[in-house]
């Protein structure tokens, strides 16, 4: 299937190297994103492949002069204890999705329960998934990004034209989007009181592929702990809310500086860095 051949470009471009994070520890693994070291992971990546089926089931057919909409992708961790809430927005453009649950099957996830409301901006399709193997939410952030993945490929492969709409359809959709972000500019951080316990991390800046895990990895080699968050993919934009907390307690403003400042390195830095020549 393209939508495979798609997904594989879009991982093999995730996993550019990068330097290994520290082990992260949660103080309460319920309702965390990230409880796992990598050196403990069975998959990576690069194996989990998701297969859609045969028949293009979600594709449907609109005027070229039909205004596009813009797609939205929305991974929340925090709105459900036992479940992991993905969140599909395209217009009134989405079908059944029949193919995406099928490629999410194939990740070792369940649907468990899914429901479809329709509001102004569209039809918003939700997914409760939980780990095959243990009936809980996903917590690992390589899987989190997985399912994105995934998602964002069966939006290239069923609906094209949501190619010039995603920052990912630049490398691997059929039309580049017609203006770029300014990555000094879109990214904005910020770092709010949140009880005595807990600080709450606000990120917004340009999507592009291994970007969950890449904040993840920042914040464990400050020894930042994330309790819960919300990832959202919003055309060309990535926006995330993360509880935060050291050591059991919200974020000193020393420390809040350090990972605001952490984050701004890192995501403005040129994407070359990284790579070895």
């Amino acid at each position: 299937m393209a939508s495979c051949g798609i997904y594989n470009h879009l991982v093999a471009f995730s996993n550019q190297p990068t330097s290994k994070p520290p082990i992260f520890i949660a103080s309460n693994p319920v309702n965390h994103i990230a409880v796992s070291p990598r050196s403990r992971l069975s998959y990576s990546l690069s194996t989990l492949v998701p297969k859609a089926s045969s028949t293009p089931l979600e594709a449907i057919i609109y005027q070229e002069t039909d205004e596009i909409p813009v797609p939205k992708v929305i991974i929340d961790q925090d709105s459900d204890l036992d479940a992991t809430v993905v969140e599909i927005t395209f217009g009134d453009r989405l079908g059944a999705l029949l193919d995406t649950m099928g490629a999410l099957t194939n990740l070792g996830l369940n649907v468990v329960k899914a429901n479809v409301h329709l509001d102004s901006s569209g039809k918003h399709t939700k997914f409760s998934i939980t780990k095959a193997s243990t009936g809980r939410k996903v917590e690992d952030p390589e899987l989190l990004e997985a399912i994105r993945l995934t998602i964002i490929s069966n939006l290239l492969e069923y609906h094209p034209e949501s190619s010039a709409q995603l920052a990912m359809g630049e490398a691997f959709g059929i039309e580049a989007p017609k203006h770029k972000l300014d990555v000094d500019i879109a990214t904005r951080i910020h770092v709010y009181d949140d009880g005595p316990n807990r600080s709450l991390l606000s990120v917004e800046t340009a999507d592009r592929p291994g970007l969950l895990v890449d904040l993840v990895k920042i914040f464990t080699d400050i020894n930042v702990a994330v309790e819960s968050g919300e990832f959202d993919t919003e055309g060309l934009l990535a926006k995330a809310k993360f509880h935060v907390n050291y050591r059991g307690k919200s974020l000193l403003e020393p420390l809040q500086q350090v990972l605001a400042n952490s984050l701004r390195y890192f995501l403005r830095r040129p994407t070359t860095e990284d790579v070895s020549f």
